[in-house]
């Protein structure tokens, strides 16, 4: 027999992210409700229904899938058996007749369309999820070029709360919800950075409350590792190592860092950017050894969220032992690393390669050189020199270090006047 698949099933299902199983086990959680009952379909009786072979599901059946989409069966492409007329009926009824009859039921049909309140409620799909996460990459780039904005901070909280309104405008499945909040955390969280990046540390805390919680209702675990490894960089900025630690020991005991070796890598490098605020050089080398021995177990062709570009190559755990060493006063190992991080950094991020530049010039001024630092520090873009508030922070001590170190001195002099001009963009 001939059959026709149900394109609008499957379209819907693929809109919701439904497979076939897990359709099956929707359906069958809506009958139990509808009978007190669990029903009894499985992935096969949902295939047959997209093949065709079954086009009008038993009663409790179709209203259980109403329940699931908030559609009529007949809205997911399903056809009402229709037993045939009479000879005498037909008989009786002329061509006219039936152009008559199919001619008014069509036009009852879309009388009942467009009638005020007949409207199906709108359904939250994947579709909606797709676009926040577009706009999440947009504000990540935007971060990895600018950093700090408040700016970027405003637009991350709108979407924020762009995507939690989405949880009241419609009906969706819970795997939507669980991907809307998991978006609402991950926009919360780049609030939070852009709110830490720029020093605005009242700021950062409330959004991470908010991040936190979102996480934990979403589920997703590669969130939460980043919103409380952003809270162990928030509090290691903030002079709270012991908080720092604390932090980032949440995020390294994710079972997430057991089954993806980057992200423990992550997890164990920045733990030593923290342990070199306390002086704990044997501390620092055995955490930055776990990171080296974690990056080179993991996979390089894993799919990962998209704020992991500069863990992918290295850069990130370059980064963060340059940090690292930079807080020890271990000056030549921090150079080091610094001219492995700029050589990884991609060209668009701007704002982690001004601050490593700034680290680098510190280390190179640390070991005395102070013409080389001072031409490593004029390299940093005047437009983050002025407006980013950590590399902002950073130059303002080196040129302190600098005038202690050699006043009077050329270089001194020199980077006197390279800041003056600063004062009239600032």
């Amino acid at each position: 027999m001939d059959t026709t698949r149900n394109a609008a099933l499957e379209a819907w299902m693929t809109e919701h992210g439904y497979s076939s199983n897990s359709f099956a086990d929707a359906v069958n959680r809506a009958v139990g409700r509808l009978t007190g009952r669990l029903g009894g379909l499985d992935g096969s009786s949902v295939r047959d229904w997209k093949a065709g072979r079954v086009t009008w599901p038993k009663s409790a059946t179709r209203k259980a899938l109403e329940d699931v989409t908030g559609l009529p069966a007949t809205a997911l492409g399903f056809v009402p058996r229709r037993r045939a007329p009479s000879t005498s009926n037909s008989e009786r009824r002329g061509p006219g007749m039936k152009r008559r009859t199919l001619v008014g039921g069509i036009a009852a049909a879309a009388a009942a369309a467009t009638a005020p309140g007949a409207a199906a409620p709108r359904r939250i799909g994947m579709s909606d999820v797709d676009r926040l996460r577009k706009r999440f990459v947009q504000i990540v780039s935007s971060d990895h070029h600018h950093g700090g904005r408040l700016g970027t901070e405003q637009q991350a909280a709108a979407l924020a709360d762009e995507a939690l309104g989405l949880q009241d405008s419609g009906s969706a499945t819970q795997r939507v919800r669980n991907s809307l909040y998991a978006s609402a955390a991950a926009f919360r969280s780049s609030a939070m950075w852009a709110a830490i990046d720029g020093r605005r540390f009242d700021n950062a805390k409330a959004h991470m409350r908010e991040a936190q919680a979102l996480a934990e209702i979403s589920g997703d675990s590669a969130i939460k590792f980043r919103i409380w490894s952003h809270a162990g960089t928030m509090y290691r900025h903030m002079g709270r190592p012991e908080d720092a630690l604390a932090a980032n020991d949440v995020a390294r005991n994710l079972h997430l860092t057991r089954r993806d070796p980057l992200f423990a890598c992550l997890g164990h490098a920045r733990q030593a950017a923290t342990l070199g605020l306390l002086g704990d050089t044997t501390a620092v080398q055995r955490a930055l050894g776990c990171a080296q021995d974690a990056f080179e177990r993991a996979d390089p062709d894993l799919a990962r969220p998209v704020w992991m570009t500069a863990a992918r190559n290295g850069a990130e755990l370059e980064t963060l032992a340059l940090a690292a060493y930079f807080r020890l006063g271990k000056f030549e190992r921090a150079e080091t690393h610094a001219h492995r991080s700029l050589t990884l950094l991609r060209p668009q991020m701007r704002r982690d390669r001004a601050i490593n530049t700034a680290r680098l010039a510190t280390a190179q001024l640390g070991q005395g050189d102070c013409e080389l630092a001072t031409a490593t520090a004029m390299k940093v873009p005047t437009d983050i020199a002025t407006r980013h508030a950590r590399v902002a922070h950073m130059l303002q001590g080196f040129g302190i270090t600098l005038c202690a170190t050699a006043p009077g001195s050329t270089a001194a002099q020199t980077w006197t006047e390279h800041t003056a001009a600063w004062r009239t963009i600032a």
